[in-house]
């Protein structure tokens, strides 16, 4: 579908319109959240991504943990999270990360991390214990966790869906044609092959691709035919907003209407649940995609 595209600015890069405008994040449970991330020693990737949804999902008691600490063997062109050599494996993670969920009684969790490349297992070992602890900490918190693609790796997969979380999710991001530029370490293929082995050992599945980044409505169509096709369940769709003047720049900023037409085409490809929206991320939402399938 043709929609206009804004009038650009400096550096080429579009005016930020009214309907990506957020307020400041603040709030009690926000504070209260805040404070025990940061008493536990522990990452959230809504803080380390500047999610713009921070406030809301927190305030309603909704969080996303991200083990194996802040800093990411991989430099996508897209992601605020830092890139460098990330520290040994924490072994106490796990336990200190189901101490918070269980103490926040949280209904639904979010579980994602760094990758980490570094390693023979891509830290599967850790992930399995983090959700083992999760279910004896708090078992009746339902998991959702957001896994990287272990380039391609079966057995480290296969950890995570051993574990059983309630829902397995892993970010598609972008168009094949834009991986080079936006995930350069990373393999269309592999993200691929992630949801379509969960799907067929029975995981619900889901995942997310941003908008704005240079790809073509036609191509994100053929992206959305190729996720219902492996039989992914649950997908999210929203616009990429440049973190730092040192990452990608945002080639336009898309019309809520379009991100509306894209929910309507994905539910009738056949999506079980399609977020669609300029705000939408990953996680935005994620305990009503899980509640579904109970």
């Amino acid at each position: 579908m043709d929609l206009p595209v804004l009038d650009v600015i400096e550096h080429g890069s579009p005016r930020r319109p009214e309907w990506l405008k957020v307020r400041a994040p603040g709030g009690e449970d926000f504070a209260r959240i805040k404070t025990m991330m940061r008493s536990k020693a522990l990452h959230s990737v809504c803080e380390e991504a500047r999610c713009p949804n921070i406030s809301e999902c927190w305030n309603a008691g909704t969080a996303t943990f991200m083990i194996h600490g802040d800093t990411c063997t991989r430099s996508c062109g897209f992601c605020a999270v830092k890139t460098g050599r990330p520290l040994p494996i924490d072994l106490d993670e796990p336990r200190r990360v189901a101490e918070a969920i269980a103490s926040m009684k949280l209904v639904h969790a979010v579980i994602t991390s760094v990758n980490r490349d570094e390693l023979s297992d891509g830290g599967s070992t850790i992930w399995a214990e983090t959700i083992h602890a999760v279910r004896e900490s708090a078992p009746n918190t339902t998991i959702e966790v957001l896994v990287p693609d272990f380039k391609g790796n079966a057995q480290n997969l296969q950890r995570i869906i051993d574990a059983k979380p309630d829902i397995l999710n892993h970010n598609t991001e972008t168009v094949p044609r834009l991986y080079k530029r936006v995930r350069p370490q990373g393999r269309y293929v592999w993200s691929l092959e992630v949801l379509r082995e969960s799907k067929r050992q029975g995981m619900r599945t889901k995942t997310g691709v941003m908008l704005g980044l240079g790809e073509a409505s036609t191509e994100v169509e053929s992206v959305m035919r190729d996720l219902v096709d492996i039989g992914v369940d649950v997908l999210t769709l929203g616009q990429y907003l440049q973190p730092t003047k040192n990452h990608l720049p945002v080639d336009r900023f898309v019309h809520p209407d379009e991100f509306k037409h894209y929910e309507t085409v994905g539910l009738e490809m056949g999506f079980d649940i399609v977020e669609s929206g300029p705000l939408v991320r990953s996680s935005y939402h994620a305990e009503r995609h899980v509640k579904k399938s109970i």
